[in-house]
């Protein structure tokens, strides 16, 4: 069994969700939301959304994370801050000991919904059919969750690939 730790970055509202993975099965150990205080500086809010990521990972113990990759919008100052974000919640894992995989959107809501064109409202609907017991308060929460159970879904396709790799390589 892999217990796994999902996040949804973002500098206001970073979703966070664990699961655990046995085979196939899955199940839902905790979900929520981290917000930071939008009259804060950038980097006080990135330095608590680093203690509270590395106080979710010390509390649930997960052994591996997946972090959904950014999107670019046309705020370049938005997308700016998204990727701050990010970096923080590919560095609070890492810093733990932590492998770190990192997901596109469309691949997610396709593992999870079937779809790449899936909307919130769908992929929500998904994580609670596939976690029955996740709070999902916030879509966040939900994405998060989406995450881990994407990364559920490929990490065996994804440690195959690696050790291919290395064997092919003749090192």
């Amino acid at each position: 069994m892999i217990r796994i730790l999902g996040i949804d970055p973002g500098l206001r509202v970073t979703g966070w969700g664990v699961v655990e993975a046995e085979g196939n099965r899955l199940r839902h150990v905790a979900d929520g939301i981290v917000m930071t205080d939008g009259d804060a500086s950038v980097p006080s809010r990135l330095r608590a959304l680093h203690e509270a990521l590395t106080a979710l990972i010390a509390a649930y113990g997960p052994q591996e994370a997946a972090v959904e990759e950014t999107y670019v919008n046309a705020n370049a100052t938005a997308t700016l801050k998204l990727g701050y974000a990010r970096g923080v919640a590919l560095l609070a894992p890492a810093l733990a000991g932590l492998s770190v995989a990192e997901y596109g959107a469309k691949t997610v809501k396709l593992s999870v919904v079937g779809t790449g064109g899936a909307d919130k409202v769908q992929v929500g609907l998904m994580v609670r059919r596939l976690l029955p017991g996740a709070t999902l308060k916030r879509a966040d929460a939900a994405d998060a969750l989406a995450v881990a159970i994407c990364h559920a879904h490929h990490r065996t396709t994804r440690v195959s690939w690696g050790r291919a790799a290395v064997a092919g390589n003749g090192r």
